[in-house]
């Protein structure tokens, strides 16, 4: 293929601006933020279900609260009507007499246990009120953090594809002066070649390999028309 010198020298300026297409869409892809959002979206979901759990569990402590609570209101009542029965002198009989006293204590001894479990529920209960308390300003803290994250990737995305958008113009008018057939053989190796479709001649180094010709190559080179499209095997 032929092409004029002049539209040779502006394929390297288009080969220029899409080498700072593909840094630019690394460094988009490559954003620290990405991995900090990542990494603290998997906190924030550890801490969640943590604070599930103690909610749950403060939960089934204030149902088991309630519920020995009423055992207890239960056993009281039961002793305050024993009471008022003896204290009332209607049982005369030294054996019902001998039962009620019985009862009484056993309903005593049964609302001091029953009154332990309510102290050893509302510990527990505490216990998990405290724990979720601490997951809750956790949960916050890490959501603050992530939205910090957030906001700082969100600009520089924006910085990013600002500039993505500025190259791109400047791209679409130096490739609309370049003929169509040399734009399209360069597309066609830059595809080939990871991105590389067009690269200078400097000394004897190829910059787009990165190799050294042998001087017959150089030779050659120097031997071919200004207008020829040179090849790098």
């Amino acid at each position: 293929m032929n092409a004029a010198p002049a539209d040779q020298i502006r394929l390297l300026d288009v080969q220029d601006l899409d080498v700072r297409l593909q840094q630019l869409a690394h460094k988009r892809k490559s954003l620290p933020e990405h991995a900090e959002i990542e990494s603290l979206t998997r906190d924030l979901a550890q801490l969640r279900d943590l604070l599930v759990a103690a909610q749950t569990e403060e939960s089934d402590c204030a149902r088991e609260q309630t519920k020995a609570e009423q055992d207890v209101d239960q056993v009281r009542q039961r002793a305050v009507r024993d009471q008022k029965r003896l204290d009332s002198g209607a049982v005369s009989s030294p054996k019902d007499l001998e039962n009620l006293q019985r009862e009484i204590a056993s309903l005593a001894k049964r609302q001091g246990d029953l009154e332990d479990v309510v102290l050893e529920v509302m510990e527990r209960r505490e216990s998990a009120q405290e724990r979720v308390t601490e997951l809750t300003e956790r949960v916050g803290s890490v959501q603050g953090r992530i939205d910090d994250a957030t906001a700082r990737r969100d600009t520089a995305v924006e910085e990013i594809d600002g500039e993505v958008a500025s190259v791109t113009k400047e791209r679409e008018v130096v490739s609309g002066s370049v003929p169509a057939p040399l734009l399209s053989l360069y597309d066609k190796l830059r595809g080939q070649q990871g991105g590389i479709g067009a690269a200078k001649l400097y000394a004897r180094t190829c910059q787009g390999c990165r190799q050294e010709l042998a001087i017959t190559e150089l030779n050659e080179i120097r031997s071919a028309a200004p207008s020829t499209v040179v090849r790098c095997e």
